[in-house]
């Protein structure tokens, strides 16, 4: 279809067509060369994103506890790397710096979580969530930042959850490390005004992952239920005001941390 006269201008409404119903040819987010730092990579929506951003030409490093699991969820993919590395410790966040002192782009997605009723989260379990999903992402952010900013070039993302805001009852301590992500990331978009860094959250919502396919199986056998069942009551009770109303994937979180990560964004 062509509403100008001009054959450039035919062929310029052919390239925005073809970019919105999804030609990969056409839309290129520009990372190729970039680097990028990836926490918790080897599975889930982490590896997800690796994927997604090493796909777009990015070189991406993914720090892990041991080499063996790296080697595991890594082995076959192009521009990947992985480094034995925890940022959920102060030692594993330095060795990580040491190692890759520099990046173009940052994903803090190293996450855990664990079902437990308020009256059952001790002290340690309080600490250990706060320690590997936020001081993670503050460690490492409080480095590479302030090179983003010399070079006023960067892009830093927090993988957030929309438990951020609806707290889940049957995991109040998540909920306040998602929240926590949050108030981190918005206090460091704060300081990058009129610059070429961008700092953002993504609030994914439940999301198909083997951590969730794990936690389904289990409430499935508990319960003597099906998978699928157990699914529908989920949604039903514990997150009704879901507009999918099923379990998002992994790939739909990492396409858009790859824009974000982008020149585009």
């Amino acid at each position: 279809v062509a509403f100008g006269s001009a054959a450039g201008d035919t062929k310029r409404i052919a390239i925005v067509f073809g970019s919105i119903f999804g030609s990969r040819s056409i839309m290129d987010l520009q990372l190729t060369g970039k680097t990028a730092i990836v926490t918790g990579g080897t599975a889930g929506i982490g590896l997800a994103i690796v994927k997604a951003l090493a796909a777009e030409g990015a070189r991406v490093t993914v720090p892990g506890r041991t080499q063996a699991k790296l080697d595991a969820a890594l082995a076959s993919l192009k521009n990947v790397t992985g480094i034995v590395a925890d940022p959920a410790t102060a030692e594993g966040a330095a060795s990580l710096i040491r190692q890759i002192p520099d990046t173009d782009i940052l994903v803090n997605n190293l996450g855990i979580y664990q079902p437990k009723e308020f009256a059952d989260i001790t002290d340690d379990d309080w600490r250990n969530i706060f320690e590997t999903n936020v001081l993670s992402g503050v460690r490492l952010s409080r480095h590479y930042f302030p090179r983003m900013l010399k070079r006023n070039s960067g892009r830093i993302i927090f993988i957030s959850s929309e438990s951020a805001y609806h707290i889940p009852a049957e995991m109040i301590h998540y909920g306040m490390t998602k929240a926590a992500q949050i108030a981190v990331a918005r206090g460091l978009a704060e300081t990058t005004a009129g610059s070429g860094i961008t700092v953002n959250s993504v609030l994914a919502g439940p999301t198909r992952s083997r951590g969730v396919g794990d936690f389904v199986a289990a409430m499935a056998a508990k319960n003597g239920q099906s998978a699928q069942t157990v699914e529908r009551e989920f949604f039903k009770t514990a997150r009704p005001t879901s507009l999918l109303q099923r379990f998002a994937t992994s790939e739909k979180v990492s396409a858009l941390v790859s824009y974000l990560a982008s020149p585009l964004s």
